[in-house]
């Protein structure tokens, strides 16, 4: 029965772990992504905007740019930690899960941020603009689940 018991508590450390390095693998994946978004170019490139409307979608690109330093700062700081928690657990999930909640918070918040930044700048197009917007956000979107 104890043999049982210890198989049970190795698996669920294994298992514990195994998850903790996923995450952090995931983590580190999407920190180190250097891609330029295309976002930027939709909106710049694609929309024939106007002068006026290109005055505040860059105001409000600057003040979001901000924003996402912050963000982004809280998502590498909960990576570390995550990744101590990973380094000191053993394979105690007690250890790792509130690192890992810790990092889902983060890029949690900074996923809604970005995309409370997508309808502002959306706010500032006309309708015709404003559904191309929508449509190529849509494949964008479409070919990163890909």
């Amino acid at each position: 029965m104890a043999v049982a018991w210890k198989s049970i508590a190795v698996t669920v450390a294994l298992a514990a772990a195994a998850s903790g390095i996923g995450a952090w693998a995931g983590a580190t994946w999407v920190l180190n992504k250097q891609t330029p978004p295309s976002l930027h170019e939709i909106v710049h490139k694609d929309l024939d905007l106007s002068s006026e409307q290109h005055r505040k979608i860059d105001s409000i690109e600057d003040r979001f740019a901000e924003q996402r330093l912050t963000l982004e700062g809280r998502v590498q700081a909960a990576n570390r930690e995550l990744a101590e928690a990973i380094r000191v657990s053993n394979g105690d999930s007690r250890v790792v899960q509130p690192a890992v909640d810790h990092f889902h918070d983060a890029m949690g918040d900074l996923q809604q941020a970005t995309i409370a930044h997508i309808f502002e700048m959306r706010s500032v197009m006309t309708d015709a603009q404003a559904r191309r917007f929508d449509r190529s956000m849509v494949e964008a979107l479409s070919a990163d689940a890909r």
